[in-house]
């Protein structure tokens, strides 16, 4: 049990790191919060910071109204974006020219701007406020709760919000083991793919021996469609450093590394900026708080490989060794880092930590869906209404995810298929959605959640292509350790190119099989295992659209070039020309108010046509045909 003299002398540690007042996101500040991250960014979030700074300046507010940058809110799709404090009232895709009329309106004055707030796609009605919005009320957020409202650049805005308060409460108590117990209790797994129970894993670490211990929080993230990693350490730093903290304390690491890839620029600067805070403010370094517990935490970088996203390549990347995994025999919870005992977890699991400590196991565990503990962010891509950050209960289902958050599909479409996890996830086709989505719910399925990565298939997108576009990545990303992963990969995706180029043969999906045997049973890693999933698991529930490519020579869902034909359906042209003229290359001819026709062998497949036809005369017929067939 913690003494009185030690708690109070913690919490003095505590209170004296924050060297100003920072103000509180909502407690009656005056205040612009606008996204930072990097989807805000590249949308234009710099120049209409720059014109609301100009329109505060003009009107004599600067030093009144604060402009703070956050991390991503999640709402990708709606950037850039903004929140005015304390009304809390909510400002999507904006442009520089919206800076006037929105400190006009919310800023100088206590209304809004009607013609630039969200406009609910489903109900046409326009909504003001950030906590109103479906795509956020209906989240559960734990990790990104202040993710979109506190400074990354800013300890102070950390420590206002109640930055490292648990980190003070698991020091306070000096119990390790009871910090273990606790995250055993809680259910939380490793939210980097693997599923591992955490608190197992820092049980087996604080329990080998060495002479030092080592803690890596893995930021590589190299899955396509996966963001939640990044967005986390842009948007809030500290939280994870927090966690790494009480998982140091815990095993009685003296030292640890936040790795994470060279392409997230923000997510470096920041980390870089919250790591020189915290070691400025006692929080980092040979006596954490006044505890006398000691941790220091460096930044490492990694060159985008997606093979460092496995935990053995990735340590010894950080020892600068060539970044290639050494077998899953080898627990870095015994020999990692230098040789010695390491715990490494990804960003998402870290981040769990601190809320973990401070609300208690069995709320955390509360949180779940059926058999899942906690909450899970995934990051929602394809053919939606809304992209962006899902932070859902662990186990909730992708349909009430793609309906009730994300705001269903666009228009016109439907869904055919969820893949999880990138590169190395598999498919649930639409039939299963309605199904729970936790680490052992998937793994019935022989599927894998990986890190998050959750991308929508509409029913225009040819499985056989997807299957193809997803060994293409990992056959090159493949770090060339193992022969079954750097030949096979390479072989399947030659198989998968010659069906959609309209040349697959009998025999073809045997093969696809077989090779995907041999992968998953002799690679180095679970990573290079795990490249065949996407193939098999549309080969479990799509088998038709491969067969379809083979046999009949066509693409069902008119995607594969070789496998398809444009033609103009006579009796709904008009001859309006238009077609003819955004051909790129003269393919269509036609008099005008006559019905036009397509030359198949000029043809580039470029759907120009189709896209530019406001009859829908211009249609896709599947299969391999000559001119004469199409006129």
């Amino acid at each position: 049990m913690a003494t009185t003299e030690r708690a109070a002398r913690i919490r003095a540690a505590l209170q004296s790191a924050r060297k100003t007042d920072a103000p509180v996101a909502g407690d009656g500040a005056r205040e612009i919060r606008i996204c930072a991250g990097t989807s805000c960014h590249a949308s234009g979030r710099l120049a209409v910071q720059e014109a609301l700074a100009r329109e505060l300046a003009a009107r004599g507010l600067t030093d009144e109204v604060r402009i703070v940058e956050t991390g991503c809110p999640g709402f990708c799709q709606q950037g850039p974006l903004l929140v005015v404090y304390p009304s809390g009232v909510f400002y999507p895709k904006l442009k520089p020219e919206h800076a006037a009329d929105i400190v006009e309106a919310s800023v100088v004055g206590d209304g809004v701007v009607e013609k630039l707030l969200y406009k609910d796609p489903e109900t046409g009605e326009r909504i003001a406020h950030e906590a109103d919005i479906p795509f956020y009320a209906r989240q559960t957020r734990v990790v990104m709760a202040l993710n979109g409202r506190v400074d990354p650049y800013s300890i102070d805005d950390c420590l206002a919000n109640g930055g490292y308060g648990s980190l003070a409460k698991v020091l306070a108590a000096d119990d390790p083991e009871g910090v273990i117990a606790e995250v055993e209790a809680s259910g939380l797994r490793g939210r980097g793919g693997g599923g591992f129970p955490t608190g197992r894993k820092w049980r087996r670490c604080r329990g080998s021996s060495g002479e030092r211990h080592y803690v890596i929080c893995n930021g590589d993230e190299g899955d396509p469609g996966a963001f939640m990693d990044r967005s986390l350490l842009e948007g809030n730093p500290h939280q994870v450093i927090e966690g790494m903290l009480i998982a140091a304390f815990a095993i009685g690491a003296q030292e640890g590394y936040v790795y994470t890839r060279r392409e997230y620029p923000f997510a470096v600067e920041r980390v870089s900026v919250a790591i020189a805070q915290a070691r400025e403010r006692g929080i980092l370094g040979e006596n954490v708080l006044g505890s006398g517990f000691g941790c220091d935490l460096r930044l490492a970088q990694g060159m985008g490989a997606l093979v460092c996203g496995e935990a053995t390549a990735l340590v010894a990347s950080i020892m600068g060794r060539r970044a290639e995994p050494t077998g899953e025999q080898v627990r870095l919870v015994e020999s990692g880092l230098f040789g010695q005992p390491t715990n490494v977890n990804n960003v998402e699991t870290y981040a769990n930590v601190p809320w973990i400590i401070d609300h208690g196991a069995e709320a955390y565990a509360a949180l779940g869906n059926g058999r899942g503990r906690g909450t899970k962010i995934f990051a929602v891509s394809g053919n939606v209404r809304h992209t962006g950050l899902v932070e859902v209960p662990m186990g909730t289902s992708p349909a009430r995810i793609i309906n009730d958050i994300v705001g269903g599909m666009l228009p016109g479409r439907q869904v055919k298929a969820v893949q999880f996890g990138g590169s190395s996830g598999g498919c649930l086709p639409a039939a299963a959605i309605d199904a729970p989505a936790g680490y052992d719910d998937l793994a019935e399925r022989d599927l894998v959640m990986c890190s998050g990565g959750m991308i929508v298939i509409d029913d225009a997108t040819c499985m056989v292509e997807f299957a193809r576009s997803s060994l293409a990545f990992t056959s090159q990303e493949s770090c060339g350790k193992c022969v079954p992963c750097r030949l096979g990969t390479m072989r399947m995706k030659e198989v998968l190119d010659r069906m959609v180029a309209g040349d697959g043969r009998q025999g073809d999906i045997e093969l696809l099989e077989e090779l995907a045997g041999y992968i998953k049973e002799g690679t180095v890693c679970a990573l290079g295992g795990s490249a065949p999933t996407p193939l098999i698991s549309a080969l479990r529930s799509f088998r038709d659209e491969f067969e379809a490519h083979i046999d009949d020579k066509c693409c069902p869902a008119g995607q594969c070039k070789a496998l398809i034909t444009y033609y103009i359906d006579p009796e709904a042209c008009t001859g309006c020309t238009l077609c003819a003229k955004k051909c790129p290359v003269g393919a269509i001819t036609g008099e005008k108010k006559q019905p036009h026709v397509i030359d198949v062998g000029g043809c580039i497949k470029c759907d120009t046509c189709r896209q530019s036809c406001r009859f829908g005369a211009v249609k896709v017929r599947s299969g391999i045909q000559s001119a004469a067939d199409t006129r």
